[in-house]
């Protein structure tokens, strides 16, 4: 199946405003469970686009949580979104919805691999030089050197002298410059009984993250959300009014006074609606 790359323009176009970009994503309703099954039933069996993009859609929230866990690297978080939406792109692709787990699980595997993928690939080569004085060196420390190999004493204070910069921090870039990069996984001869470690085995998301209770929250809040409204749509028009300014104002709580004076009656009458809204709310909630 060749996947539309245009219909996932949102997840693909570099983001120029992260912030409007995670507010756009967060007023993209998530999916049912009953719906995610049907779009990905139908990307499946006939390799339906539309269904491939609400798919994407509904999950660049998602993505978006994980890369800022990544933000501690120093890579732009931007495009840690952008690659872990690739990810994301990769697995809505490979997702069999007869697994009998929400994508959210399934997906969370891509995402990382793909973010991880571009922290290695760019993690060493940003924090080799995370300072003015380390770029400087960065760029010239090896045409300054006048041998291959470590610095005698008096080449590491000759070198500091000419491009402005501490002893120190000419023997702290040798030593980054001179260690070997690593590969993000063990070779395939590697002994697993044996104590070898690569990048995969230690770089990790956020702790404590579990992504399907993530969702599973964010489905609870959205669902107790939607109650509220039903709830609040039953009472009179007062009582809906007196509830929203003593509970649900994000300006701050109207006092018993403040709505006695505007609606006319005691402060003890409109403590009276209250409670009567609020008992009735709790039976609807329930």
């Amino acid at each position: 199946m060749t996947t539309d790359v245009a219909s996932y323009n949102l997840a693909l176009a570099p983001i120029d405003n992260l912030s409007s970009y995670t507010q756009v994503v967060h007023n993209t309703p998530l999916l049912t469970a009953d719906e995610e099954y049907d779009l990905a039933t139908r990307l499946q069996q006939h390799g339906d686009l539309k269904a491939a993009h609400r798919l994407v859609l509904s999950h660049l929230r998602f993505v978006n949580r994980i890369a800022k866990g990544y933000g501690g690297y120093g890579l732009p978080v931007a495009d840690l979104v952008q690659e872990g939406n690739i990810g994301l792109m990769k697995a809505v692709k490979r997702f069999d919805p007869d697994k009998g787990v929400r994508l959210v699980s399934f997906a969370v595997h891509w995402i990382r691999a793909e973010i991880h993928e571009y922290v290695i690939r760019n993690w060493r080569i940003v924090k080799i030089a995370t300072t003015k004085a380390q770029r400087k060196l960065f760029f010239n420390l090896r045409s300054a050197k006048k041998r291959l190999g470590w610095m005698n004493q008096e080449e590491v204070v000759a070198i500091a002298e000419d491009l402005g910069v501490t002893t120190e921090n000419v023997m702290e870039m040798e030593r980054r410059l001179a260690s070997p990069d690593a590969t993000f996984d063990l070779p395939s001869n590697a002994d697993e009984e044996e104590n070898s470690f690569s990048p995969a085995a230690y770089l990790t998301g956020p702790e404590n993250s579990d992504p399907s209770l993530e969702i599973e929250q964010i489905d609870y809040a959205d669902h107790q959300e939607k109650k509220l409204t039903n709830a609040l749509a039953t009472l009179d028009d007062r009582s809906r009014d007196i509830v929203s300014q003593r509970w649900l104002n994000d300006e701050g709580k109207s006092t018993l006074h403040t709505l006695a004076e505007q609606y006319q009656v005691s402060a003890e009458r409109i403590r009276q609606i209250e409670n009567n809204a609020m008992k009735k709310l709790k039976v609807l909630m329930a």
